[in-house]
């Protein structure tokens, strides 16, 4: 099937649709017997990977499915699934690069013959189906996979730093700001690359990281708070208005260190509305965090005209629909993001609410060697992302209260990583074979899982000493350094992953009783300075030596505050100005990553 045949339309205005059909398509979820079905059939399979909080999703469904002539045609041909991908993490991994809404036709024995991304407006879906029905070959969007054969060293060489440099520099829009140019958002991972750099004084980091902070506050709801998933056509003036707690959470977590590192109010105030919207919004009332607030009230009501509301207003009309699933991994990247804010904010009640979560996943979603579902029932899993989700939040915690339970907790949670380890190269997705033909027989791969893994297990090793961990982010990490040469898109994450494996961390330690009233003021000064790369400990002799005993600190008689750098430590820090200053002394120590091979 040539796809390029297909007529591609503009969308059509949406106020101008027919109304929603009360007996669209009969889908059916996705299971294990689903090609099964197919094959016996002699049908298509169309996967519609949707979300709750998606406009466009809705959309479709006002719009495409509703369409007589394709209904007719799915009827024909195709068994039409349904699945919402915050549910199903194995199948959001394999398809995040086409949606949201992502369309994927397979052939009856799971061969994939299109994989569509976003909205695909009536006229357009009718051809692609018939298209299909009469030429059921691969089109141009399946392409070729290609193997990966895993790096022998751990680190990018000098010419792939170059390549993924030049690839990073490239895509930053110097006139307003970000990553990208059609849609406007802070990409998570390029944003931490340019903090990193902006802490060794590099201008140009500095401004890139500046612009896009300063331009992406345009973001937030000025009324309840919290950020709006990106704005369109190339401005930062036109939202889409999914509230969704991956963006929640990065966002709170970024803005959050802005503030520790330039000391702006703006930042820190950015910080506070999207906690505010976070605790009020999204916090179930035994703890635990949902996953998202939809963008529109209703098919009559979108997000342009409800948002533009004023509070009152809006509560008279109604509540656009939250998400109240509670997924582990959703719960990880709140509880980091909140941490983040209580290093700068040292609000008790924000650490309060992150610990409160913490617990509740530990009660609720922990499986008995480490690990964490995602949902209450999943389908597949357990999933790599939950697990690394929580592994990481604990280390924020632990850094945030110097509390060793949290350190504990998070090594347990490294152990169930290695679980997920192929021994081929890097890390799937999920432990639960997805099929047994077509595209399912080989597990998935995500880079952003490999990206994570790295930097988490390196981390672990950081507080722990143990060579184990540094293998298991050598293994993620060699794995990137094959596929990152094969891909021509910015990879930021993997120039992160690389960097931290290659340095060591800002190291500081604070020694003293934790009951100690001048400990604990220590203790909240070093949370609150700046570093994105950080190993933060809190030695109370009474407890015993730290886990990793790298350091040996002396006990003076009063609590003390201790910083090293490339295995340089400092003169001990009593006061508040006197960390600072010798932070940043032993910051000038560190070696930079070109430096190093």
């Amino acid at each position: 099937m040539k796809l390029a045949r297909i007529a591609t339309l503009a969308i059509t205005a949406l106020a101008a649709s027919p109304s929603l059909a009360a007996d669209g398509p009969k889908w059916s979820g996705w299971d294990d017997e689903l090609f099964t079905r197919a094959t016996a059939e002699e049908r298509f399979v169309i996967l519609d990977l949707e979300a709750v909080w998606c406009h466009w999703c809705h959309a479709m469904e006002k719009t495409t499915y509703s369409n007589p002539q394709v209904q007719e045609l799915l009827a024909s041909k195709y068994l039409p699934v349904r699945v919402d991908q915050d549910a199903n993490p194995d199948l959001s991994s394999r398809y995040g690069d086409w949606g949201w809404p992502a369309t994927i036709v397979f052939g009856p024995d799971g061969t994939e013959i299109a994989k569509i991304r976003g909205y695909i407006e009536p006229e357009r879906m009718q051809a692609l189906l018939k298209a299909i029905i009469d030429d059921p070959s691969p089109g141009p969007s399946v392409g070729e996979a290609f193997e990966v054969k895993p790096s022998t060293s751990a680190f990018l060489n000098k010419e792939q730093r170059a390549e993924l440099t030049k690839n990073y520099d490239d895509s930053y829009e110097e006139n307003l700001g970000g990553w990208g140019e059609s849609q406007k958002y802070i990409d998570a991972d390029s944003l931490d690359l340019a903090i990193v750099r902006a802490e060794s004084g590099d201008a140009t980091a500095i401004k890139r990281a500046r612009q896009t902070l300063d331009a992406a506050i345009a973001l937030i709801d000025p009324v309840w708070g919290g950020v709006f998933q990106y704005s369109e056509a190339g401005s930062w003036s036109h939202p889409h208005f999914e509230k969704i707690m991956s963006f929640q959470a990065q966002y709170l977590r970024q803005y959050s260190q802005a503030y520790a590192l330039w000391k702006d109010p703006k930042y820190l105030a950015a910080a506070r509305n999207i906690e505010r919207y976070l605790t009020a919004f999204l916090a179930g009332p035994d703890g635990a965090f949902y996953v998202s607030q939809d963008a529109d009230l209703d098919h009559d009501t979108d997000g342009h005209k409800y948002y533009a509301l004023p509070d009152g207003e809006r509560r008279k009309l109604g509540m656009p629909r939250i998400d109240k699933n509670l997924y582990a991994r959703e719960n990880g990247w709140a509880i980091s993001g909140l941490a983040a804010y209580y290093d700068v904010a040292n609000d008790p009640k924000t650490l309060e609410i992150a610990v409160r979560s913490a617990k509740w996943v530990i009660d609720n979603r922990a499986l008995p060697d480490g690990g964490f579902r995602h949902g209450d029932k999943d389908r597949g899993g357990p999933f790599l992302g939950d697990t690394v989700a929580m592994g990481q939040a604990f280390l924020d915690l632990y850094a945030a209260t110097g509390n060793r339970d949290w350190l504990t907790s998070a090594a347990k949670a490294g152990d169930f990583v290695t679980t997920f380890r192929d021994d081929s190269g890097g890390f799937v997705t999920s432990k639960t074979p997805e099929g047994k033909t077509g595209v399912f027989a080989k597990p998935a791969k995500l880079m952003d899982d490999q990206v994570q893994v790295a930097r988490f297990m390196n981390l672990l090793d950081r507080y722990y000493g143990n060579a184990s961990y540094r293998e298991q982010a050598s293994h993620a990490m060699r794995y990137l350094a094959s596929a990152s040469s094969e891909m021509m898109r910015p990879l930021p994450g993997v120039l992160l992953a690389d960097e931290e494996l290659a340095v060591e961390p800002t190291h500081m330690t604070i020694v003293g009783h934790k009951d100690d009233p001048k400990a604990q003021a220590l203790h909240a000064i070093a949370r609150a300075l700046p570093a994105r790369y950080k190993r933060l400990e809190w030695l109370d002799l009474r407890e015993g030596k730290l886990p990793n005993p790298d350091v040996e600190y002396p006990d003076l008689g009063e609590p003390a505050a201790f910083a090293c750098s490339n295995r340089i430590c400092s003169f001990p820090s009593f006061t508040a100005e006197e960390l600072q200053a010798t932070v940043k002394q032993m910051a000038k120590l560190k070696p930079t990553r070109a430096a190093l091979n």
